[in-house]
């Protein structure tokens, strides 16, 4: 009778154990997943193993189609400009693919500059356009200032820079 009941308790014990274990593998990788999902969220690039291979404050990525984009120039010069002159430049970009351009963010390189940009999709064959509006009240003398702009081409970010001589 001993032996029975041992016999019982034991298996009792070790069904338990055994079912723990596949419910905390489940659970480990049910977490595992969400974890996965929620750090590849903001992330630019997958490493092989899926986890994400930059921080989460990395540069935008758009999930959409690559496509191909033409600028009609990606540097500008405004020349001589005053002290405190707010000045500002727009670049056409032409979508020269097969998708819809999308144009999801445009980050300039300090707060001097402010970006405006086409915010809904640009087709193929279409127009759109980035305006940098700059604030010169902190310079003197050439400046060179930039905005990365983030949209889902091949090459992103395109760089879009501009000079001014800033004169008291």
């Amino acid at each position: 009778m001993k032996k029975t009941l041992s016999i019982i308790a034991l298996s009792i014990i070790g069904l338990g154990l055994v079912s723990c274990k596949k419910e905390n593998q489940q659970a480990a990788a049910g977490a595992e997943a969400a974890n996965i999902t929620d750090s590849t969220a903001g992330a630019t690039n997958l490493a092989p193993t899926g986890l994400a291979a930059a921080p989460a404050e990395a540069a935008p990525v758009s999930n959409q189609p690559l496509t191909s984009v033409a600028l009609s120039e990606n540097n500008f010069d405004f020349g001589k400009i005053k002290k405190g002159d707010k000045v500002e430049h727009v670049y056409e970009i032409t979508n020269t693919g097969k998708n819809p351009l999308v144009i999801s963010e445009v980050k300039p390189g300090c707060g001097c500059t402010a970006p405006d940009f086409t915010k809904e999709p640009i087709l193929p064959g279409k127009k759109g356009k980035i305006t940098l509006h700059f604030d010169s009240s902190s310079f003197d003398g050439n400046v060179q200032k930039y905005a990365d702009v983030f949209a889902n081409v091949d090459k992103a970010p395109i760089k879009l820079t501009f000079t001014a001589n800033i004169q008291p």
